[in-house]
């Protein structure tokens, strides 16, 4: 039994399983594609919220050097996710990594891990574009009923009609094909990013020097409390976090790394690219540059144009503009805000339903979700059942305590990916590498550190959820998973079911 849970499928065979007809996946992005794919994702709620809060309360103007800080961490694991992407060119990211160097039980983790991170950040983040539209409406003079935006306190009942809605409609342009995806996700990454240099370049003209001193403020430490709601750092080794402070910029760097979440997801489209070797290592490391580049210059300038202390928890780009009289620009950005996420939306949804895809292919989740589409060679089951799911949970729930296992589903994706570099390296030389991690080992460990700092400065309530999520994973692997693996029954053919009719 335990050689069984340990076992590994090569990385020959997860590209044979690439190219069977009825599971294999239109190949039509680019380097272009993917780089707009990370962009979409990455800038979202993090640059348009997170902002003011970690300058307000923990690093102050040095709110940009947490931004490089978390940056660099992400950097480290995107250099790791470029080498695997560019050797294991197919879908499921951090999970069939995993599988061919790690073995089936640890596969079976991340994999569990990623379908939690990527659903619940999906819902997250409709809930939050549902609140930008609703504002916008608001100001047009269109209300919706309180029972139609989830908030009804007086008949007991909500449905976030608006975040539902959104998440619908994104899942059928997701069935209508990847090419589809990547042109509406251009055209909103255009708005998105043409908002962040509106924030950029018209802030500019009014920072005012004095607003940076000092740049980093004294250290204010937090009172040593060991509870739930602290980091399992304080709780483990009684250190608190501190506000401001050399140690506020990096307590502010494990907040604002959900900023940077998303990148990864890049990983997930390989087998989709039509040179996936060339084109997804660019498109990992193409978006996350150019996303670091964009938020340190973003902290710069607002934490420029107002007082840190004076910043806005909830709008801190939009507020700062109001503050010095120009409301017109805080208009553009809550409306670039609310278009910006729908694209966030819609390649975590992506994401989601390739690891889902690819643990179907494998066995490891029923087989009837590892068809694709005849017409759009996608993978059109999983994606209309998570795309339901998730439409109800964002239309019921409003999930506030529960985003940060988003962060911790991602950092553990990250230890995973570092230690499989190293596992492969050693296991598999032979293999041909179109991108290689420099310095192995010495930068998949360094990742893998800076990652574990960044996740025991999480909630341990965070890690606690966590648990529970990963024990209902082991119940769903030994009761089906294991038993229905395609390793477990190598003898029988990949499909026995007949191949349905092209048209």
């Amino acid at each position: 039994m335990g050689s069984s849970l340990f076992r590994t499928k090569n990385v020959e065979q997860s590209i044979r399983d690439t190219e069977e007809p009825e599971h294999a996946l239109k190949k039509s992005l680019s380097a272009l594609d993917l780089t707009v794919f990370g962009v979409g994702v990455i800038i979202g709620t993090g640059i348009f919220v997170l902002t003011g809060q970690v300058a307000k309360n923990n690093a102050g103007p040095a709110v940009a050097l947490a931004f490089v800080a978390a940056g660099v961490v992400c950097a480290l694991a995107a250099l790791c996710y470029a080498e695997f992407a560019s050797t294991v060119p197919v879908a499921g990211s951090a999970y069939t990594f995993s599988y061919a160097s790690l073995g089936e039980l640890p596969a079976w983790i991340i994999g569990w891990d990623l379908v939690l991170e990527f659903a619940l950040g999906t819902a997250v983040v409709a809930v939050g574009w549902s609140g930008y539209m609703r504002s916008l409406l608001d100001n047009a003079g269109w209300h919706l009923p309180g029972y139609l935006s989830g908030r009804d306190g007086a008949h007991g009942f909500g449905f976030d009609i608006l975040a539902a809605l959104l998440v619908l409609v994104l899942t059928g342009i997701l069935v209508l094909g990847m090419k589809l995806s990547a042109r509406i996700t251009s055209l909103v990454v255009a708005i998105k990013v043409a908002v962040v240099l509106i924030v950029i370049i018209a802030g500019a003209f009014f920072v005012q020097s004095r607003n940076y001193h000092p740049f980093i403020p004294p250290a204010q430490p937090v009172p040593a409390g060991a509870s739930l709601k602290a980091p399992l750092v304080q709780l483990m080794f009684g250190w608190a976090p501190a506000n401001f402070g050399v140690m506020g910029i990096f307590t502010a760097a494990s907040v604002v790394f959900f900023a940077f979440i998303g990148f990864d997801i890049v990983a997930t489209a390989a087998e989709e690219t039509r040179n996936p070797q060339r084109d997804v290592p660019r498109g990992i490391l193409g978006s996350l540059i150019i996303c670091t580049v964009l938020y340190v210059a973003v902290s710069v300038v607002v934490t420029g144009m107002q007082n840190y202390t004076q910043l806005s928890v909830d709008a801190p780009l939009a507020d700062a503009f109001k503050s010095i009289g120009h409301p017109w620009y805080a208009g553009v950005i809550s409306f670039g805000a609310a278009i910006g996420l729908t694209t966030v939306c819609l390649i975590l949804l992506l994401g989601q339903t390739r690891v889902f895809f690819a643990m179907s292919r494998d066995g490891l989740l029923p087989r009837f979700f590892s068809r694709v589409h005849p017409r759009f060679r996608t993978p059109h089951r999983p994606t209309i059942l998570l795309g339901v799911i998730i439409a109800i949970v964002a239309g019921f729930t409003s999930l506030s305590e529960l985003a940060e296992l988003v962060n911790i589903g991602t950092l553990f994706a990250f230890v995973v990916v570092a230690i499989s570099v190293i596992i492969l390296r050693k296991t598999r030389p032979d293999l041909p590498r179109a991108f290689r991690t420099p310095w192995v080992p010495v930068v998949p460990i360094v990742s893998v550190c800076a990652t574990l700092w960044l996740m025991l400065n999480l909630p341990a309530e965070t890690w606690l959820r966590f648990a529970i999520w990963m024990v209902i994973g082991f119940a769903v692997y030994f009761l089906y998973g294991r038993s229905h693996s395609r390793l477990a029954h190598p003898e029988q053919p990949s499909e026995p079911e007949p191949a349905p009719p092209i048209s």
